[in-house]
């Protein structure tokens, strides 16, 4: 009984240290360096693979306290950058992203829950081209540590990919995909490095 009593209290305190921790830490900084929206897209017979280079975020995260936890991105869309210049003039134009009038997208989350394993689903809205959708960001948590180069700091992680559907946001008419040049499927890689001072 006495051991039963014993595993239990060492069970509770050792919950208590991990909640007491994260919720120390719950704010992060995107390490920008080490943070990056990637997108590849198919060209005729090839892959488009790019990036947006300018971009903030935010975000809280306590796997003991997801109700609190949160996370916003805002990119810069004339950012974007596929190694080819005159590409990416093209894609910053109103045939795409119209970055003069629609300088920003932006996801705002409203809610984060745990799937399985290191996996969670991160609900919010997606808003691009000056309109707002529903959107789910598969992402898996990989973990946080000391940061092994920052004194002070700890380092945490999330990586995630998933595929959109660009006319269904409007980037783009649907001539380029009609024509065979340009894909409507873009598969997304979301990498995020998050530090804090502790």
């Amino acid at each position: 009984m006495k051991r039963t009593a014993m595993v239990v209290m060492v069970a509770v305190v050792g919950v208590m240290l991990t909640t007491s921790c994260f919720a120390v830490n719950r704010s992060w900084q995107i390490d920008q360096g080490h943070t990056g929206f990637y997108f590849t897209v198919d060209h005729i017979f090839s892959k488009v693979r790019g990036h947006f280079g300018e971009f903030t975020g935010k975000i809280k995260f306590d796997p003991a306290n997801l109700e609190e936890s949160s996370m916003q991105f805002v990119i810069q869309t004339k950012s974007i950058d596929t190694n080819l210049p005159k590409r990416d003039k093209h894609l910053q134009s109103e045939d795409f992203f119209d970055a003069a009038n629609y300088p920003e997208m932006t996801f705002t989350s409203e809610s984060i829950t745990l799937v399985e394993g290191s996996t969670y689903a991160v609900k919010g809205t997606f808003t691009v081209k000056g309109k707002s959708y529903d959107l789910t960001l598969p992402l898996v948590f990989t973990g946080v540590r000391d940061h092994p180069m920052q004194k002070d700091s700890e380092v945490a992680g999330f990586n995630g990919s998933l595929i959109l559907d660009r006319l269904v946001y409007k980037v783009g008419d649907g001539k380029f995909f009609d024509y065979g040049v340009v894909g409507k499927d873009v598969d997304v890689l979301i990498t995020l490095e998050m530090l804090h001072k502790k």
